[in-house]
């Protein structure tokens, strides 16, 4: 991309329509703080900075923000420990790690906010507990208990149990999702860097700063790395999808330092620091927003280019006619990806029929599915009421 081009696009992005306003009449925040910013690179915990967040995060709970802590480090903890200085890559020797290092991070919060008079809540959380929706809808109502009981739920992945079939990843996805959870006004994530960038600053001196951009410009994907530090598992690539999975809850996302004294009042003051992506989105229901917390697809169905525009345009159901392939194996009721001809995710939804079914009825009109099946459950694939685009 030319001089002239990033110009141009850094140009577009800063001169957005200002969204800081809507901070300061925020009500529910969800924070993310990485493992980097936790364990200084890897040297136990941070203790002095998780008191300047603490501390921070009681003003904001003064001010009437409910408040959820995503917050990395017990992996990073545990090694510091155990006195391992690589990151385990064997299941079982991370949740070890973890079930170590989750001991000093639920004392070191515990601690430190108990000094303003606040009590915290540990929440362990894996896929399987999105997924599943009973499981979805009881922990979206024992954090949202929490906080009508003005306690902090200090959220973490359950990475003693969790396994790479389950897992999330990183903790910008789950932040995300928990967002999408509670229905958070704003998803701000804290972590080394003052905020995304047009280049990587780590080897760029003249790289600029996005100070706002609409979470879906298309410009962004041209800005971020997926590489991470040695002790995350996520750069800013896992951020932007983040912030636009945190979107389908109309939450606007803050990507900012988390190494300055009062970053986190700031921010809630509208001072203009770090990136703020913004979101246009209405809220999608709270069964959409259940869809899209599935991670784990079982299947994939190709869809030709009339279904591809039709489910682009309105999100309509998709039927059978539309679909060209069927990539997996998977049961009724189960999570598939639905991507067009060039291979570009779509939605996703869960299915009416199973893979074998669907094979059978591909291309075929609604009107057919008796005759081919010899019974018909539903005239679509996947209901509208039950996909969501991505």
């Amino acid at each position: 991309m030319t001089a002239n081009r990033y110009e141009l696009i850094t140009k577009m992005i800063n001169t957005a329509p200002h969204y800081r306003e809507h901070l300061k009449s925020s009500r529910r925040w969800v924070i993310k703080i990485g493992s980097a910013l936790l364990t200084n690179d890897g040297a136990g915990l941070n203790k002095e900075n998780i008191k300047i967040w603490v501390a921070q995060i009681a003003m904001l709970r003064k001010a009437g923000l409910e408040v959820v802590l995503v917050s990395s480090g017990a992996v990073a903890e545990g090694m510091s420990r155990l006195g391992v200085s690589e990151r385990p890559t064997a299941v079982h020797e991370l949740q070890a790690a973890a079930a170590v290092g989750q001991m000093g991070l639920v004392q070191a919060y515990e601690s430190e906010f108990s000094q303003y008079g606040l009590h915290t809540a540990q929440v362990l959380l894996t896929h399987d507990d999105l997924s599943n929706r009973q499981r979805y809808l009881n922990a979206r109502s024992t954090i949202r208990s929490l906080l009508e009981l003005k306690v902090i739920p200090v959220i973490n992945e359950n990475d003693t149990v969790v396994t790479d079939e389950i897992r999330f990843g990183d903790n910008d996805t789950l932040a995300a999702l928990v967002a999408n959870l509670i229905e958070a006004d704003h998803l701000i994530i804290l972590t080394d860097q003052d905020g995304l960038f047009d280049k990587n600053p780590r080897s760029c001196s003249g790289a600029k700063i996005i100070q706002q951009a609409n979470v879906n410009d298309a410009a962004l994907d041209t800005m971020v790395e997926s590489t991470g530090g040695k002790f995350g598992s996520g750069g800013m690539l896992t951020k932007l999808r983040a912030a636009r999975l945190a979107a389908r809850s109309g939450t606007n996302t803050i990507i900012a330092s988390g190494r300055d004294a009062n970053n986190l009042t700031r921010i809630y003051a509208a001072d203009n620091i770090g990136s703020l992506l913004f979101t246009e989105n209405k809220a999608d229901s709270a069964h959409k927003q259940w869809l899209a917390g599935h991670l784990q697809m079982r299947g994939t169905l190709t869809v030709d280019e009339g279904a591809a525009k039709v489910l682009n345009k309105s999100g309509s159901s998709l039927l059978s006619v539309g679909i060209k392939s069927v990539n997996g194996q998977f049961n009724r009721g189960e999570m598939v990806s639905c991507v067009s001809l060039d291979g570009k995710q779509i939605a996703c939804g869960l299915v009416n029929y199973n893979a074998d079914e669907i094979r059978r009825l591909m291309g075929k009109a609604s009107s057919q599915i008796k005759d081919i099946l010899g019974y018909i459950n539903e005239d679509e694939i996947i209901h509208r009421d039950n996909l969501v685009l991505v």
